[in-house]
């Protein structure tokens, strides 16, 4: 949603000072965003069309054509029409990109529908080049942290079960075979992880989501631990993080009241 609502608004500035020629495909625009605020994207779709076809060149057209297709795909539904709608958005983002290579909001796009359809990899490599032409945006990195624990976690739980471990029980893992195996397959996926999510809190403090992963990832990690007492450490740590997540949910809680509250002068209670 982050992403709609400044596409909208940077679309919006992209409308003011149009040529004549243009002023059709700008009036689709208009009607297309309406359209769109009212949640009707069928309408929207058609609008956007419109604008394209008579203004091929026009970034912004392309880009509320396939944002409107995109906002019509639901995460995990199972139909090829849901599939299709997926198709076309992606195709229109990749359009803008032949165009504009280092469009973000494209990038971003195609990377949260290939990670909404469960397209780890690629969702991956999107990722990576949404932080390589905006290197400070914290989504991208906290993403690839989120990829990294989606790749490692379901691992985890399988060779766990395999070998009669509740979710429950205590690590480390005490198979020494199963224990090399994962971290030959996975260490460096982990590692890369929690560097992904240090950048994204780098960039901003208080992500408490980012915080949450970093707990998740370093718990898991310590089923990996080679004694009990360097489990017990990486647990420590992991809970440090917890406690890190608390602090700034109820820190932000705190100045959102505030902010609702307002300031300026107020009367003493009477004596």
């Amino acid at each position: 949603m982050r992403i709609l609502t400044l596409f909208l608004a940077v679309g919006s500035l992209a409308l003011v000072g149009s040529g004549c020629k243009q002023l059709k495909s700008r009036d689709q625009i208009n009607q297309g965003v309406t359209a769109f605020k009212g949640a009707q994207y069928p309408e929207a779709v058609e609008h956007f069309k419109q604008a394209v076809d008579l203004d091929p060149g026009f970034v912004t057209a392309r880009l509320y054509l396939a944002t409107a297709y995109m906002q019509q795909y639901i995460p995990g539904a199972e139909s090829p029409e849901n599939t299709q709608m997926a198709k076309a958005a992606m195709d229109q983002f990749n359009t803008v990109l032949e165009t504009d290579p280092k469009n973000s909001v494209a990038i971003a796009s195609i990377a949260s529908l290939y990670l909404n359809e469960k397209k780890l990899d690629e969702a991956e490599q999107w990722y990576e080049k949404l932080a390589a032409v905006d290197p400070k945006n914290k989504d991208a990195y906290y993403s690839l942290g989120f990829i990294a624990w989606s790749k490692w976690y379901p691992a985890l739980g399988t060779e766990r079960a395999k070998l009669g471990m509740k979710p429950e029980d205590p690590g480390p893992i005490k198979d020494k075979k199963v224990k090399a195996e994962l971290k030959e397959q996975y260490g460096a996926i982990i590692d890369s992880g929690l560097k992904n999510l240090d950048k994204s809190l780098e960039i901003d403090p208080e992500y408490d989501d980012a915080m949450a992963y970093e707990n998740l990832l370093i718990r898991e990690r310590a089923d990996l631990a080679d004694s009990k007492a360097q489990y017990d450490q990486e647990t420590q740590v992991a809970d440090g993080w917890v406690q890190k997540v608390l602090a700034t949910k109820k820190l932000k809680e705190e100045k959102k009241a505030a902010k609702s509250q307002g300031g300026g002068i107020t009367t003493e209670p009477a004596k």
